[in-house]
């Protein structure tokens, strides 16, 4: 796998045909992708011209067709490819570069789990596609029976920022699950306890867990930097990927 060009750990690049969003459910409160629209904006860089409102980057489609070495590539890490406003003709047109770069892995996140059922009722997903939903809080666990029920060769969970215990999951075609806290000044705190429940409930069915951080809120629930605060977990780093390759 060659160098990662992100700081978001589990997986190598971005690419980002489309930018801006608006907000969907709780985890969306403090939108780490909104500040940073709102910055690159302010810095002067013509693609965040419109900050974060929805835009499409024609120009920026063919991009991972220069990238010749492998890489698992977060497709839309500053949007969400389902969102309403985006015609299904332009998410095509993302599917055909994926299907010409077979070598790349390309991991699909959204919130939008309605959407991407209706999209893919009437197209195949492509082999070299992870299909994921975010799941941060109880009220958001349906996402998961909208992907479940979606032919992906890995289908998995951002449950990240965690903002609240989310009870019993059934995990049944899950491969993997992605646990994380919120950070930034307006952080909402994790428990431990949560992560403890989605950890064992992972394990028992026979998932991948991957804990990527506690976020500003430490697991001593003590508000500090979120660096400070680490990734450990019983200490030690847990950042498992799916075992199964979908390529």
């Amino acid at each position: 796998m060659a160098t990662k060009t992100t700081k978001i750990e589990w997986t190598d690049k971005t690419w980002n045909p489309i930018t801006g969003c608006t907000k969907r459910s709780a985890g969306c409160a403090h939108c780490y992708a909104e500040v940073m629209a709102r910055r690159l904006k302010a810095m002067g860089l013509e693609k965040y011209r419109n900050g974060f409102g929805l835009t499409l980057h024609e120009d920026d489609l063919g991009e991972p067709m220069q990238w010749r070495k492998p890489h698992n590539i977060f497709v839309c890490s500053m949007s969400d490819i389902f969102h309403e406003e985006v015609p299904f003709e332009f998410v095509d047109r993302i599917m055909r570069i994926i299907m010409l770069t077979p070598q790349h892995r390309y991991q699909i996140l959204t919130k939008r789990a309605e959407r991407m059922a209706e999209y893919f009722s009437t197209r195949l997903v492509p082999r070299n596609v992870w299909l994921g939903v975010t799941v941060e809080c109880e009220a958001s666990k349906s996402r998961i029976d909208y992907l479940r029920k979606l032919d992906a060769g890995i289908k998995f969970l951002s449950c990240e920022p965690l903002i609240e215990d989310l009870g019993d999951m059934n995990l049944d075609g899950i491969d993997w699950v992605i646990v994380g806290g919120e950070s930034g000044p307006q952080a909402r705190p994790m428990m431990p306890e949560w992560v403890i429940n989605i950890k064992r409930q992972v394990e028992q069915q026979g998932a991948a867990f991957f804990f990527k951080q506690w976020g500003t809120w430490g697991s001593d629930g003590v508000k500090r930097n979120k660096h400070a605060n680490g990734k450990l977990l019983f200490g030690e780093v847990i950042q498992q990927m799916p075992e199964k390759v979908a390529v």
